[in-house]
This record gives structure tokens, sequence and C-alpha cells, in this order.
């Protein structure tokens, strides 16, 4: 029988919970494969999912290699375990040409054979039955893994997939991303899903200064998290207002720095209306004015939240090598305009002093203009 086996990691660090983490875990993975038929049943610390249709296998290897919180993946043939069945299902294999090593892990001590002489015995199996075959203990082309269970089954693959790792989405709580539509912030959300936070998502908008294609592409983007994540609800408000009262009222220098206060605000009244404890934001240590020190002391003050920044420490180059990697990279960089760029000031200040901001502010009718902003909040499933 041909099966698919999932190994998970941190979860395994888990004491009387545990089984809190696995069921989420398969939860997850069955809301994955909804569109499919497959039995799912955990098997001595991992996964066994069967009677699933083998064309769409590499469909199912897809979704699961994306799913927080499974370390690797195998396809494998699952056979009751017996010496000569192993060896019909070890000649089957394609190992011509190649280089290899043999893995035995005997955890049903009923078997006779010990691991390294059964590890000796399957390579003079290989050696024997494909052409231009050698041993590589260290580097092989191809690991045969023949995994002999307690349930009177043998598992027999080779090679293991790389899957996603981390925690189950949900077993950590929720936050609210600040999605921008730029490179940071996808990988700001990746990361923190990664450790098992579901994500809500909030995007700000300035139409008719910014347009229906800035929109679009924000989106899309949560659709492309969407590989990751699941299901998004993204939380999109117009900051129209503000922009235009903080332009015609205060020192332009102050534009970014007001303005990101003021979003601060609105995320977390929003957050709190949906249960998420934090905010998350892809905020990266001295790589625009808004990301200094004082900015972001002057940002944080306005909230009672936490703040979750992965990013601060990263380089650039750094969060687009993920970036590409999660598939968000090509449309975060597709020239629509965000709301950022709306009335950007020549000079930004990049070390404000709270005193300065706090009078700057005050030119402001900030209750008004914070539920006025609200009142114009959309609700997206993505």
């Amino acid at each position: 029988m041909r099966v698919i086996l999932l190994r998970y990691g941190e979860i395994f660090l888990k004491g009387n919970n545990r089984k809190f983490f696995e069921d989420t875990l398969t939860k997850n993975i069955k809301n994955s494969l909804t569109d499919y038929t497959f039995v799912i049943k955990k098997i001595s610390g991992r996964y066994e999912i069967s009677e699933y249709d083998v064309d769409y296998e590499n469909i199912f290897i897809d979704k699961l290699t994306k799913i927080f919180g499974i370390h690797s993946l195998s396809v494998a043939t699952k056979i009751e375990t017996d010496e000569q069945n192993i060896i019909e299902v070890v000649k089957s294999l394609d190992l011509t040409n190649k280089t290899f090593r043999v893995t035995t892990k005997r955890a049903s001590k009923i078997f006779p054979i010990h691991s390294m002489e059964f590890n000796a015995q399957i390579g003079e199996v290989i050696l024997t039955n494909f052409e231009n075959t050698k041993v590589d203990l260290h580097t092989p082309q191809v690991e045969v893994k023949i995994d002999i269970r307690e349930n009177g089954y043998t598992y027999i693959s080779t090679n293991d997939i790389p899957c996603a790792n981390g925690m189950p989405l949900g077993t950590a709580g929720k936050g609210l991303l600040l999605l921008s539509g730029g490179i940071d912030s996808p990988v700001a959300g990746y990361y923190l899903a990664r450790r098992g936070l579901e994500i809500e998502a909030i995007h700000f908008h300035s139409y008719p200064y910014t347009s229906e294609l800035a929109r679009q592409k924000v989106l899309s983007l949560a659709e492309k998290m969407g590989d990751y994540l699941g299901k998004i609800k993204i939380h999109i408000v117009s900051v129209t207002k503000i922009q235009e009262e903080i332009n015609k009222n205060c020192d332009r220098d102050y534009m970014i720095t007001l303005l990101r206060r003021m979003m601060m605000r609105i995320s977390q009244k929003i957050a709190l209306n949906v249960g998420a404890g934090a905010l998350i934001t892809g905020e990266s240590l001295g790589q625009v004015a808004s990301q200094t020190l004082q900015s972001i002391n002057a940002t944080n003050v306005v909230v009672d939240i936490p703040i979750f920044r992965p990013l601060i420490g990263f380089d650039k180059e750094d969060i687009m090598q993920v970036a590409r990697k999660i598939g968000t990279y090509n449309i975060s960089i597709l020239p629509y305009e965000d709301c950022c760029t709306v009335f950007l000031p020549k000079n930004p200040v990049t070390k404000p002093k709270l005193e300065r901001v706090l009078r700057e502010e005050s030119k402001l009718d900030v209750d008004t203009l914070l539920n006025e902003s609200l009142a114009t909040e959309e609700i997206i499933e993505i």
C-alpha cells in the first residue's frame, strides 16, 4: 500500500498538553486537504495518510509541505513485516546509477535481524540487482529507509521531503498583521504563523490617492499567504481623511510618525474586537524613517497590546529571500502605491522627540478621525 508519512518536530517537546497540539495539527491537515478523499491516523509519533488517489499525490505533497507543525514527509510503501516482503519492495525501487545508503529502524524487536546487520543485507540486495550503484554513507543520492514498526507493518521510503516545520497554526492565539503590500509584512506574518499564531490582517488605503490596483495587490498577497495560513480575514480601512488633516494642520515632516500612530490605534481597536492579542508589523530596524528606534518608540506608546516585529534584526536581502520562498515577492514588487507614499514629505523626521510629536498631534481631532476611519472598515475573507 502506498502511504504518505508525516513527521513532526517540536511538538515532541510538549508535555501533558501535547494532545492539544497533535489534534490541532490533525485538524489543519484535514482542512488543507478538504477537497480530497483520504484516511489519516496517528502512529508512533507520526501520521499516516492512506487510501488517497495516487493521481493527486503531488498535490497532497505540495499542500502538506506548507502546513506548519510538519517537519518532513515521505512517500512510503507499507507492507506486512516480513524479510522477503521487504526485499521484494527494495528490488522494485529505481536505484540504477545511484549512490545510496540503507537506514533500518527496528522498533519491533520481534523482527529477528538487528538493524546494522539488515542494513548490510539490503545493501547487498541493491548492489546485486541494480547496475552502477555505489554505497555512500555520508552524502548519498538516495537513502533507503526501512522502518519496522511494532504494529506488524514496515514502511519503506526513499528520501525525506522537508516541510514548513514550526508549530501548528492556531496553537498560540491570534495576531493582527499590518499588511502594507510591500515585501516585509507578508514575511512577518509567515514567521509568526510558523510559531502557531493565527493571523488576521489589516490594510490601510488612501483612495482616491491610491488605486484599485493597489488594493488588488494586497488581496493577491493574502491569497498567496493562504497557501500557508489557510483562510485569512482582511480588514480594509481608509486613512484618507487622516492624511488630509495631517497634511493641512501639522508639520509635514511628521506625517509618517503621526500616521503610524493613528494606524496603530486603529489596529488595536480592531485587534481587540476580533480577539487578537498582538499586532504584527514587518519593521526592520533602521530600514526606513519610520523604523528607527525613536520612531518605533513614538508609535509603541499609543497601544497597550504587544507589537511583534519578527524581522527587526533582518537584512533586506534576508527578507527578500524568504519572500521568494513563500511566493509573495513577485506580487510585493508590483509598482502600485500604498498609503504611506501619499503626501510623503521630502525630509521625514527620523528621530522624533515625543514632546514634539504630541504637540503636532494636538492639532488634530484624534478621536473623531479614528471613529471616521473605523467606520470605513470593510472585511474580506480570502
